[in-house]
């Protein structure tokens, strides 16, 4: 009897196929491809990050193991390491990079609505990088260090929702500061950054683009103070200044005038200083602001934690940033299925779901998500016991 579809096949009704396929077809993906398409190569590698296999190997014995179901699951090749390391290696990144960006606009039409920890109207990024380790032995093309190769993620995460709506996979020897470079600025938002991309030239890009950034200032920034406004202290707040810069370089880099905020944390005792270019927003809003940047630290957490991209199934660069890309995707559709569905789960708890159920058969995914029973353990059971009260 059918009792419905795979898990598997349900979760890709989720995915915009024929995006994919004019992502494909931009590369020309499956050009003279005989058997293992793109989109064979893509169920590979989302099964991979779905179930956490650690290696082409591992993925083949796998799916090798549900031959039966892999046609209802949507393969339509054979599954054999060898052809997926070939594809890894030869067809280009850019088409799993696009289609996650397609993933990533639908995820934050969903999201556009959600709050965060601060009440805004206007849209609201977190920029930072977290490098990813590489044996350089391995990896010759990724040197970072020495005896040492590394890669760099640059990501530009959206408050609202979490979702990484713009990420930039570099040499691990790029600085930070370069990847402000790569942004397209959205006027009207705000962009939280850290200290490292204190770059006043950068930073004068997002005020001609009419949009707002929040940055950690430095300890040896030179400056004259214009104005001071009033602050309420017991809030936190020490100093809300309109300044302009006096040193030479970084005067002729900003001309323009630049809100100084001073904020003594309260539970920590610790103090911070802010530069913004927004002179309408409370300074405690300022302040808030920027302790929203950690969500962007706790996203990389979560997917080097939950999420295939420190060990790679192969060693080139296309390789590398072939997984990096499919292992957005999945997180991206993931948030996009706990969205649609409404499932009031976490992110990890869905994926550990799935990673169990992927070839099960279900009339309904979001009961499956949705469903918080717990198998009871009979009272009546003839275990013997160690003790006896």
């Amino acid at each position: 009897m059918n009792s419905g579809q795979i898990v598997f096949a349900q979760l890709l009704d989720f995915l915009p196929k024929h995006q994919f396929r004019r992502c494909v077809k931009r590369y020309r993906g499956n050009h003279r491809i005989r058997s293992f398409s793109c989109f064979d190569q893509f169920l590979c590698m989302a099964f991979a990050q779905l179930t956490y296999r650690e290696s082409l190997r591992d993925i083949e014995t796998c799916l090798e193991a549900m031959r039966p179901k892999l046609y209802h699951a949507g393969f339509r090749g054979r599954i054999r390491r060898s052809t997926l390391a070939d594809a890894n290696e030869s067809r280009d990144w850019r088409i799993y990079a696009d289609f996650a960006h397609v993933l990533i606009a639908t995820a934050q039409k969903l999201y556009a609505q959600d709050s965060f920890a601060v009440t805004l109207k206007q849209a609201a990024y977190a920029f930072d990088s977290t490098t990813i380790d590489l044996c350089l032995a391995l990896f010759p093309w990724a040197q970072f260090r020495r005896r040492k190769g590394a890669v760099k993620l640059h990501t530009l995460l959206d408050l609202r929702g979490g979702i990484p709506c713009f990420i930039y996979i570099a040499h691990g020897k790029m600085h930070d500061v370069r990847a402000l470079d790569k942004l397209v600025i959205e006027p009207g938002a705000f962009y939280i950054m850290d200290r490292g991309y204190v770059d006043f030239a950068r930073l004068h890009r997002f005020t001609r683009s009419m949009a707002f950034f929040v940055v950690r200032s430095k300890s040896n920034l030179d400056f004259c103070r214009r104005l001071s406004h009033p602050v309420d202290r017991t809030t936190g707040l020490r100093s809300d200044q309109t300044i302009v810069l006096r040193g030479p370089k970084s005067s002729q880099a900003y001309p323009d005038v630049l809100r100084r905020v001073h904020y003594r944390d309260p539970d920590t005792d610790k103090r911070f200083v802010f530069l913004t270019n927004n002179f309408e927003q409370p300074a405690l809003v300022i302040a808030q602001l920027y302790k929203c940047r950690w969500q962007v630290e706790l996203f990389f957490k979560w997917i080097k934690q939950h999420l295939r991209i420190k060990a790679f199934y192969g060693t080139s660069e296309n390789a590398v940033k072939t997984q990096v890309w499919v292992a957005i995707a999945v997180y991206v559709l993931v948030a996009i299925v706990k969205k649609q569905l409404a499932v009031d789960r976490s992110l990890y708890e869905i994926l550990q779901i799935l990673s169990i159920t992927l070839f099960e058969k279900t009339p309904d995914l979001q009961a499956l998500l949705t469903s918080y029973d717990q198998l009871e353990i009979p009272h009546d059971h003839n275990q013997l016991l160690l003790f006896d009260f």
